[in-house]
């Protein structure tokens, strides 16, 4: 029997997630049923055939009586904007995608338990660890699902990217230290010219004129996943003006030396083998358009790797951050149907 999903929050991820649900081996596992966003039907049925990153919509899209019908499913709509606003328990609702980006407090994401959502699925980290009962990165950590969760995030884009890789060296090298430098395509809390926009002054420039730094919880997030490496993991992020595809460039002191040949190998290996459909890995010579639309969450540029004497290495590591990540979330919410039955 399917399980029965919903979505709250239609903008770039939510609309990337029913995409890849709908072309995806797994699609025979799930019913999206319904979503929530505050928009019109008809600028949702719109962005959901036309987009400007990926491309128009490979299927049939279309409206009627207050629903969606793509590829001739019909998904109800509701258009609340607080959780309490939908009666998600006369749904059926087995798992809601959360995908709003607005909740990441326990007691903001049990409104959604309270209005009768069995199980609730983030798309981005909870405020702390305590307020979700597990965080997840497929690939990484998923078998500690058992089931009986109530609250689970997928993490991040660039946590998706990083910590696979982060774990590998770590098993082959041992980290002492690393800093992280998150190259990230703009995103919807940039303006497009200079304006009172956000608290982050920053956040106030226009979006495609400049690299633009911006606050970054990286660190934390790596530390949630991997605590041995807890209090020798920076971060830093800079927003670049591309509508897509980001990039992580990690540096790494190890404590056991290696060469650059060492370490491709063992990566390419990983990518091949154990993280395969979810790393990749390349040697051609490439720009960052050349992974808009990839479903892996980590691209190693095997062409970019340096050392540094023995023991300081620098990697660049490409990712989609939208439809990587989708694909990511996807996982998840198989992985833990599963565990549900």
């Amino acid at each position: 029997m399917r399980l029965r999903l919903a979505i709250n929050g239609y903008g770039r991820i939510g609309r990337c997630f029913l995409r890849a649900l709908m072309f995806s081996p797994l699609r025979d596992r799930f019913s999206v049923v319904a979503i929530n966003e505050p928009s019109d039907l008809e600028s949702m049925a719109y962005l959901t055939r036309f987009d400007s990153t990926h491309g128009c919509f490979p299927g049939s899209v279309d409206v009627g009586d207050g629903r969606l019908r793509i590829n001739n499913e019909e998904i109800q709509v509701f258009h609340a904007r607080e959780p309490a606003g939908v009666n998600w328990a006369d749904l059926g609702i087995d798992i809601l995608i959360e995908a709003s980006g607005r909740y990441s407090f326990r007691h903001e994401l049990e409104s959604f338990l309270g209005a009768g959502c069995e199980r609730v699925l983030l798309s981005h980290p909870g405020n702390s660890a305590t307020d979700v009962d597990r965080t997840i990165v497929y690939g990484l950590n998923h078998d500690l699902l058992t089931g009986t969760e109530r609250i689970v995030s997928a993490a991040s884009c660039t946590t998706n990217a990083i910590v696979p890789v982060l774990s590998i060296l770590d098993q082959a090298y041992g980290l002492d230290h690393a800093l992280l430098t998150t190259l990230h395509s703009v995103m919807n809390d940039q303006p497009l010219i200079d304006g009172y926009h956000h608290a982050d002054l920053h956040r106030t420039r226009s979006a495609m004129q400049s690299m633009i730094p911006v606050s970054t919880g990286l660190a934390r997030g790596v530390a949630r996943l991997l605590p041995d490496l807890a209090g020798r993991i920076e971060a830093k992020a800079i927003r670049v003006p591309v509508v897509n595809v980001s990039a992580i460039d990690l540096v790494a002191h190890l404590e056991r030396p290696t060469t650059v040949v060492d370490v491709n190998a063992l990566l390419r290996e990983a990518a091949d083998g154990r993280n395969s459909g979810r790393m990749s890995y390349t040697a051609a010579p490439h720009a960052s358009i050349d992974f808009n639309h990839s479903p892996h969450s980590a691209i190693i540029d095997a062409g970019q790797t340096r050392m540094s004497g023995d023991r300081l290495l620098n990697l660049l590591i490409w990712f989609d951050n939208e439809w990587g990540f989708a694909n990511r979330m996807l996982d998840v919410a198989a992985c833990w149907g599963e565990r549900m039955a």
